[in-house]
């Protein structure tokens, strides 16, 4: 009788012990925009935008795509010539703790 007690016991707290030990964990990106006029720029190092609730800084991701409203990508050329500061601008980020991380840059079509 103590020896099935004992089975029915441990048959029971198996799966307890196990389940304790197994961690899930699942990552949800979300991308969200801004937009307003951009103010500084400095490739790779200042993208504030002056929106509508004031200055937004941005931080750069590990690669930023920079588009036009037409969906047009633009080359590094066309990068240096057409983002400059007082445009308007569309961006694309993440969160990342406080700060916003741009991976996407849209510009009027010209």
């Amino acid at each position: 009788m103590k020896k099935t007690i004992l089975t029915l016991v441990c048959a029971l707290a198996t799966p307890l012990v196990f389940a304790a030990d197994v961690e899930t964990s699942s990552t949800t990106t979300t991308t969200s925009t801004g937009s307003g006029t951009l103010t500084e720029y400095t490739p790779g190092s200042a993208f504030v935008v002056k929106e509508s609730s004031g200055p937004v800084t941005y931080r750069y991701g590990e690669h930023v795509t920079y588009v036009t409203k037409s969906g047009k990508t633009l080359g590094d050329d066309e990068v240096r010539t057409r983002i400059k500061a007082g445009i308007p601008v569309s961006v694309g980020y993440t969160t990342e703790g406080d700060a916003r991380v741009i991976n996407r840059v849209e510009v009027d079509d010209d």
